[in-house]
């Protein structure tokens, strides 16, 4: 709060104080919702990018699960054919 608004409000006694302390009061409160906003968009950023993750992870789990089971088969289709 700039300093001459000060002076000007308290210039006013007590009532020019809690003037100077609800304008002060409203700048912080709205500083604070700006930060809460800021901080819930990244979080509901982060979690987009945490639930493309997730996904990857599951198809790459699927696809090992696939190449594990065509192993098996190959190595099985080997034995019988080796005995």
């Amino acid at each position: 709060m700039p300093t001459d608004l000060l002076a000007s409000l308290t210039q006013f006694g007590v009532a020019g104080l809690m003037g100077a302390l609800w304008i002060w009061e409203r700048a912080y409160s709205r500083r604070r919702e700006q930060q809460l906003t800021q901080t819930h968009n990244r979080l509901m950023s982060n979690q987009e990018q945490l639930e493309v993750l997730i996904k990857l992870v599951r198809q790459n789990t699927a696809a090992l699960e696939r190449f594990d089971r065509t192993q098996l088969q190959l190595t099985q289709t080997l034995e019988r054919m080796k005995a």
